[in-house]
């Protein structure tokens, strides 16, 4: 069963492997039927990443997220009879969603054209790397590869080795975990739009596309850089001159708070708050010859006023005098941060290796509680789907056409 009750009635056909299985996993959370086919070892996102669950070899947490809720059919679709169920199960779907290099389907005889012939309202959702034109498209790539195109990855080229991180830096990708969040987008208004018009949309989302779009502003002030100036009140660096009332401080805990007052009524607050309404007498607005030696000096007051507080003190400083800002924490610091905990952030999911806490849905469905099915075993619903599937009335494509 999926996680929400938003998307019954809606079946879900995915053929995708890794990153691309987010977007199947997505529309589960949300309520859809979403039947994900396999051969072989199955997709890669089941053992995928350092962490195992339970042993050595058991699943990895990212498959236990991405591939909840959703029923696995084992399916070979390079044989006829693997073909016949392929096309039998698009007819009784709502999407397809083909989330490997852009053209898989298309390779094996079961691409759009098939199956917009086959049932016209079908809607079509290619997730690839690349996408499926130009000089790039039949590259490999992942998630470091999408936002490195991008410029969205801060790339370390050390002189040796490195010692930590992946692929040049120890962040996360970010277009990785975005790609899931546009393909379900896509999906969803494509088949209110089948469900209006009666003809089924292709829908192609890209990774590197994903990425490029993360930065907008950036991308479009490059491709007019002749009418791109600066705009009254901004420093030449791209700051502005009040910039330490947006910066963040180390506490005296040795944590750190968000200073998010840049408005106005906050920075009064906060100054007022802490009785050092002296710092309001510096003209932080103004841009001139000065604006650096001031804005420096009160980035030093602000740094000592800090370390005057733990985190935790001034998180209650600031929620008791409408101050803006927030705790800077660490995966471990925020798996037990009150905030955190207090809203349902997690579900409880019984499985072989035990009880495990894992991350919920971010979406609230008020009323209901988030609480998804576990990621199947490779080919578990197999039986349970096929039986009884009435064969496709379009025969399935020969050998030849899928090799």
């Amino acid at each position: 069963m999926p996680g929400y009750s938003l998307l019954n009635g809606i079946r879900v056909l995915e053929v995708a492997q890794l990153a691309p299985s987010s977007v199947g996993g997505h529309l589960a959370d949300l309520g859809a039927e979403v039947i994900k086919i396999e051969s072989g070892a199955g997709d890669g996102v089941r053992t995928g990443g350092a962490d195992a669950v339970g042993t050595p070899d058991g699943p990895a947490f990212m498959h236990l997220r991405w591939n909840r809720g959703k029923r696995s059919v084992a399916l070979d679709l390079r044989g006829e009879e693997g073909r016949r169920a392929f096309l039998a199960l698009a007819e009784q779907s709502d999407v397809v969603i083909e989330g490997t290099r852009s053209g898989y389907l298309a390779w094996l005889g079961l691409g759009p054209d098939v199956l917009a012939e086959l049932k016209p309202s079908l809607v079509f959702c290619s997730i690839s790397g690349f996408g499926s034109g130009g000089p790039y498209s039949r590259l490999g790539s992942g998630g470091p590869v999408f936002d490195g195109y991008a410029g969205l990855r801060k790339v370390n080229l050390p002189q040796e080795p490195p010692t930590e991180g992946m692929a040049g830096s120890t962040g996360p990708s970010i277009a990785m975990y975005a790609l899931g969040a546009y393909g379900a987008m896509g999906v969803l208004a494509a088949v209110l739009d089948a469900r209006r018009t009666g003809v089924g949309k292709r829908i192609e989302v890209a990774g590197v596309d994903v990425a490029a779009g993360w930065i907008p502003d950036e991308i479009d002030a490059a491709l007019n850089r002749d009418r791109t100036v600066l705009r009254d009140g901004w420093l030449p660096d791209g700051r502005l001159p009040d910039w330490p009332r947006l910066e963040a401080y180390r506490t005296k805990d040795g944590g750190a708070m968000l200073f998010g007052a840049h408005v106005e009524k906050f920075w009064h607050a906060f100054c007022t708050a802490v009785g050092r309404k002296d710092l309001l007498d510096y003209d932080l607005t103004t841009v001139d010859d000065g604006s650096l030696d001031r804005a420096e000096h009160v980035w030093r007051e602000l740094k000592k006023i800090f370390a005057e507080r733990t985190r935790a003190e001034w998180t209650r400083l600031f929620l008791e005098h409408d101050i803006a800002g927030g705790p800077v924490n660490t995966v471990d610091e925020l798996v037990r941060d009150p905030h955190f905990t207090s809203r349902a952030s997690t579900y409880r999911l019984s499985t072989d290796h035990g009880e495990l806490e894992l991350a919920a849905s971010p979406v609230r469905v008020v009323g209901e509680t988030f609480a998804p099915e576990p990621a199947p075993a490779l080919g578990a619903d197999t039986a349970t789907v096929l039986v009884g599937l009435a064969p496709s009335t379009r025969p399935a494509p020969s050998n030849q056409d899928a090799s």
